[in-house]
């Protein structure tokens, strides 16, 4: 498991996160509630961690939402605040929804 995924993922477990505009749109627009996303991120794999990302370094996260559908939920590190963001959700298969 990659450091930067174990860092977001602490963050998130200890409730130092905040959710973007966009991805608060994303959820929105895909029907799917925050706290699953969330409670989701304990059991989700790591697909890619991308340490150099700007503005800030990220992981995509392979999580499972209370229904069983699979998510790739796009997490940051917000280094200057210590915080983790949830910056987007998309589901696999875009075209079923």
């Amino acid at each position: 498991m990659g450091r930067l995924f174990e860092t977001i993922r602490d963050l998130v477990a200890g409730g130092r996160f905040i959710v973007g505009e966009h991805a608060v749109e994303r959820l929105d627009k895909r029907g799917v509630l925050e706290w699953q996303v969330v409670a989701g991120i304990e059991q989700g794999t790591l697909i890619v961690e991308r340490a150099d990302a700007t503005p800030n370094p990220a992981v995509e996260v392979r999580q499972l939402l209370a229904d069983g559908t699979e998510i790739k939920a796009v997490w940051s590190h917000i280094i200057s605040l210590d915080v983790a963001k949830l910056v987007t959700v998309h589901f696999f298969d875009e075209r079923r929804r």
